[in-house]
């Protein structure tokens, strides 16, 4: 198409120098050729975009098959301006990206070798530009109700948490559900999905405004685990709000460690604990008091095509809008949200809009 640009700005991984400790890999802008279509392809013009605490996890290092010289990003939302196709009715409709590869449908795990998108050598191409080439059946067409720079926060994290709330967790109405460290993308679309399928949502978090702002999203209380008595805490919130003998369905976990412990007394025999993080501790205690009272715990990771589909679906019915904590303006300010990302108080997705060359963005 005549009216596209010959170059696209990318934000590309360039390797750390030597000197610098620790590691740290730095994120730079860069003019790149504009890409050039293959059969079965569109061109999405990027509207907005993303991050994830993996993209801080590639620049110190700490992510598996790093790859230098790859873009930045899994997440972005735009329209499709290009394809291969030249009378494919996705052109000019909203759509966003497929954030990984290699689980299609399958209800266990992925079908083959599971990549996510950016910064690495298996998918190099990432979200964090202006325009971006992708096969024409990994993308999904947006939902009305939502803008870009909201959309963009979506498919990573609503990927897991619908696989871990939904699939695995098995969350329906009027269940109890707690879903900890509160703020994550992950565990605040968990909140929304949880809330609309009609459960009764508690949450936990080190922070009392984090606690304040779920309650605000539909969650019936919260507590705070930097207190030790927090799963007793935990337990009376739920008899006042379920009556005596309330416990929980379910719990939505990112921080691992001895979560069976913690919830043990206040989950149900047959409770599940999906896992879907570490980040208190990379071991879960797992003892014969939870094979007694037959409670399960599940590692739940990202998720397939299919669940996106449906998380979606879902999305566009209940009219969920993502949680957008922090909202950029342009690639330039990428470092801007690196920054926010390491100070990691945000309660939501940090988010950039991206401004092209011609000063026009497609309809948001």
């Amino acid at each position: 198409m005549s009216s596209l640009p010959s170059h696209t700005k990318a934000l590309v991984i360039k390797q750390s120098p030597p000197e610098r400790k620790p590691l740290y890999h730095d994120a730079v802008l860069e003019d790149q050729p504009m890409p050039q279509l293959k059969p079965g392809e569109v061109l999405v013009k990027v509207n907005a975009v993303a991050y994830n605490h993996r993209d801080l996890w590639i620049r110190k290092g700490q992510y598996p098959g790093i790859a230098i010289g790859s873009t930045f990003g899994a997440d972005a939302a735009g329209v499709v301006v290009d394809a291969a196709d030249k009378n494919d009715p996705l052109l000019q409709k909203r759509v966003f990206l497929v954030p990984m590869r290699g689980w299609e449908k399958d209800p266990a795990a992925p079908e083959s070798n599971f990549s996510i998108l950016g910064g690495g050598s298996i998918i190099p191409i990432g979200t964090f530009r202006q325009y971006v080439a992708v096969e024409r059946d990994q993308v999904i067409r947006s939902p009305d109700h939502v803008k870009d720079e909201h959309l963009a926060a979506w498919p990573l994290g609503a990927v897991t948490a619908w696989r871990a709330t939904v699939v695995n967790g098995q969350v329906q109405k009027g269940d109890n559900v707690l879903i900890t460290g509160i703020g994550g993308g992950v565990a605040l679309v968990a909140l929304q999905i949880a809330v609309a399928k009609g459960a009764n949502v508690y949450v936990s978090s080190g922070n009392e405004e984090k606690i304040k702002k779920a309650l605000a999203l539909g969650a019936k209380g919260g507590v705070n685990y930097k207190h030790k008595d927090w799963p007793a805490q935990l337990g009376k919130l739920l008899v006042q709000h379920s009556g005596k003998g309330a416990q929980l369905s379910a719990v939505i976990d990112s921080a691992g460690g001895e979560i069976m412990g913690q919830v043990g007394k206040i989950l149900k025999g047959g409770g599940r604990v999906v896992v879907y993080g570490m980040t208190a501790s990379p071991k879960i205690t797992f003892t014969m008091r939870e094979v007694l009272k037959n409670q399960r715990l599940l590692g739940s990771t990202m998720g397939s095509h299919q669940d996106l589909i449906d998380a979606t679906e879902f999305m566009a019915e209940h009219r969920i809008v993502p949680v957008v904590s922090d909202l950029l303006d342009g690639l330039e300010s990428a470092e801007e949200g690196f920054n926010l990302l390491h100070k990691a108080d945000h309660f939501g997705k940090i988010v950039i809009r991206v401004k092209h060359d011609d000063g026009v963005r497609s309809k948001l």
